[in-house]
């Protein structure tokens, strides 16, 4: 995997959150996909890369996403965590308006544009 050095990182599980998310954000940030699970390998290198760095975690509202953000909590103390409503379930799938507002809350520059 080719790591940018941009400050901002976000943490996601699959491919779907990411474009999601790039969909809505608008200023330079770097989005990592877990794919799901992260292995012990993949884990310390991230935390290598990412050590100096201000790092999000958004992951899904469900248990693979809970089990998920439990391991990155303990890696990563310092990370940002942001949070969908449950009913949504999914990154994927939430509401770009509602991505938004978690966003926001986290002083991370969203497209206000797609909210026409």
């Amino acid at each position: 995997m080719v790591m940018i050095n941009l400050e901002k990182v976000m943490i996601v599980e699959g491919k779907t959150d990411k474009k999601k998310i790039q969909e809505i954000i608008k200023e330079p940030m770097e989005i990592i996909c877990t794919n799901g699970t992260i292995s012990m390998t993949k884990l310390d290198e991230l935390i290598d890369q990412l050590y100096d760095r201000e790092v999000y975690i958004l992951v899904d509202a469900d248990s693979s996403g809970d089990k998920l953000r439990k391991q990155l909590k303990q890696e990563f103390p310092n990370a940002k965590h942001l949070y969908i409503d449950r009913m949504y379930r999914e990154v994927a799938t939430a509401p770009s308006q509602h991505l938004m507002k978690v966003l926001l809350k986290a002083n991370i520059d969203v497209n206000t544009d797609l909210l026409q």
